[in-house]
C-alpha cells in the first residue's frame, strides 16, 4: 500500500482520541457531520475532555491533523476508520443507522485499493453483512476485489486518564490475510502495548461484544446480591470485603449500569443470538436487573425516608451527579435519570447538581434542568449518584435537614453519615 492517509469518521469519545493518536504517525483527517463540533476542535478544545487542549492544539499546529464536516476533505485518504455510535431503539433493538450513514459517506469517496476499518461495537457479521454492502452499492466497487476491510473494536473508557488510547492493547482483523497484516501494522505503529490479530472480522466483532456483556452479567450478580442483603439488613460491602479475603474471589461492586457500552452492547448479541434460535437467558436477565437499579435506589431512599418520618410527598431532594460515571461529562444512557423519574412521581422539588455535565446537553437529551452552582439550602434527602472528585470533598451531611436521609449509590461516603447504600 502507498503512503497511508487516514480518515476517522465520527469524532466523539472514541473517534477523536484515536484520530489524534494516528496523527502522531500519519496525515489524519477527522470527519464529523456536526459542524460546530469540528469548529470547536479546530479552535483547540474538546468538550468531552478525552483529548487535552495541549495535545489537540499540537496536532493541529503540526498540520498532521484536521477536523472537518466537508466530505471532500477525506477523498484523498486511503485508510478509513469508522467510529460512530451503535445505539439501540426504544425497544432495545440494534439501531444500525449511524453505521449505514457512515458507510454511505465512505462509499462516496473510497477508491480502488483503499481499506475501511470499523471500530463501532456490533454483533458478529455486521461489518460484512450490513456495512460493506452499503459501501459497495454507493461506490460501485467490489469488496475484497477493489477495496478491503478490517475490524478493530474500540476499547475507549470515557474519563479514564490511565488506560488512554495509546496504552490500550487492540484487537485487529482484516478481510484477507494480507489486509489483516496491514491493518495490524497501522495500529501497532501507534500503540504502546501492541495488538492481538484475530483470525477473522467476525471473531474480532464477537470479542468486543462479550467484553461488555461479561461485565454486565458480573455487575448484575452483585446488584442481585445487594438486593438480597439489603432485604436482610446486611451491609453488602461488608460481605464483599469478607469474601474477598479468599484468593480466588473476584471483588466487584454493585452499582448503576449506564453509558454507551455495558448498558447497550449486550442487546446486540441478544438480538443476534435469537436469530440463531438461542435464547440468552443470563444476558437478558442481567439487562433487566441492571436497568431497574435506578428505580431501586430511589425506592430504597424512600423507604429510609418513611422509616425516619420524612414526608415523601413534595420532599426536597438533592441528587449529586447525572453523568453515567465519575469525572466525565458523558451523560449517555445515565441511570441517574431513573432515580429522578421515580422521585418525580412524588415531588417536583428535585435538584440535580453536576459540575461535569453540560446543562444544555442534559436538557436536550432528557428534558431535565440541572443547576450549575452548588445549592446552599438543606434537603430532606441527598443521593450521591456519581463519585465525582468534587463531591468527595463535600460535607454531604451539611446539605441534609435534621432527620433527613443520605443514600450513597457509590459506597464512597463515611458510613456514619449514610442511611443506606448499594
Amino acid at each position: 500500500m502507498s503512503e497511508i492517509k487516514i480518515a476517522v469518521i465520527g469524532l466523539g469519545y472514541v473517534g477523536l482520541p484515536l484520530a489524534r493518536l494516528f496523527s502522531t504517525k500519519y496525515k489524519t483527517v477527522g470527519f464529523d457531520m456536526n459542524v460546530k463540533r469540528c469548529e470547536a476542535l479546530m479552535a483547540g478544545h474538546d468538550a468531552t475532555f478525552e483529548v487535552s487542549d495541549e495535545l489537540l492544539q499540537d496536532a493541529i499546529n503540526n498540520h498532521s491533523f484536521k477536523c472537518t464536516a466537508n466530505i471532500e476533505d477525506i477523498r484523498e485518504c486511503n485508510f478509513y476508520v469508522v467510529a460512530v455510535p451503535t445505539p439501540v431503539d426504544a425497544d432495545n433493538h440494534p439501531d444500525l443507522k449511524p453505521l449505514w450513514r457512515a458507510s454511505e459517506t465512505i462509499g462516496r469517496v473510497i477508491s480502488k485499493g483503499d481499506i475501511v476499518v470499523y471500530e463501532s461495537t456490533v454483533y458478529p457479521g455486521v461489518t460484512e453483512e450490513e456495512c460493506l454492502p452499503v459501501v459497495e452499492q454507493v461506490s460501485g466497487l467490489k469488496f475484497n476485489v477493489d477495496f478491503f476491510a478490517g475490524y478493530s473494536p474500540e476499547r475507549i473508557n470515557p474519563g479514564d486518564k490511565e488506560h488512554t488510547v495509546e496504552k490500550i492493547k487492540k484487537v485487529t482483523s482484516g478481510s484477507t490475510p494480507e489486509i489483516a497484516n496491514i491493518v495490524d501494522g497501522v495500529y501497532n505503529s501507534v500503540l504502546v502495548n501492541g495488538t492481538h490479530k484475530a483470525p477473522s472480522i467476525k471473531i474480532a466483532e464477537a470479542s468486543k461484544i462479550i467484553e461488555n456483556s461479561q461485565r454486565d452479567v458480573n455487575i448484575a450478580f452483585m446488584n442481585e446480591l445487594a438486593k438480597i442483603f439489603n432485604a436482610m439488613g446486611i451491609d453488602t460491602q461488608d460481605v464483599i470485603d469478607a469474601a474477598a479475603t479468599k484468593w480466588n474471589f473476584i471483588k466487584l461492586k454493585p452499582g448503576l449500569v449506564g453509558g454507551h457500552c455495558i448498558s447497550v452492547d449486550p442487546y446486540y448479541l441478544i438480538q443476534k443470538a435469537q436469530v440463531y434460535g438461542v435464547l440468552p437467558r443470563i444476558m437478558s436477565a442481567s439487562r433487566r436487573l441492571n436497568d431497574g437499579m435506578g428505580a431501586y435506589v430511589a425506592n430504597q431512599t424512600i423507604k429510609y425516608m418513611n422509616k425516619k418520618g420524612v414526608m415523601v410527598k413534595d420532599a426536597k431532594i438533592l441528587i449529586l451527579g447525572i453523568t453515567f460515571k465519575e469525572n466525565c461529562p458523558d451523560i449517555r444512557n445515565t441511570k441517574i435519570v431513573d432515580i429522578y423519574n421515580t422521585f418525580e412521581e412524588y415531588s417536583n422539588n428535585i435538584t440535580i447538581y453536576d459540575p461535569w455535565a453540560h446543562a444544555t446537553a442534559v436538557k436536550n437529551e432528557y428534558g431535565i434542568d440541572i443547576v450549575s452552582e452548588l445549592p446552599t439550602e438543606k434537603f430532606d434527602a441527598v443521593i450521591l449518584g456519581v463519585a465525582h472528585k468534587q463531591f468527595l470533598k463535600l460535607d454531604i451531611k451539611g446539605f441534609v435537614k435534621d432527620g433527613g436521609v443520605v443514600y450513597d449509590v457509590k459506597g464512597v461516603l463515611p458510613r456514619e453519615i449514610v442511611d443506606g447504600r448499594l
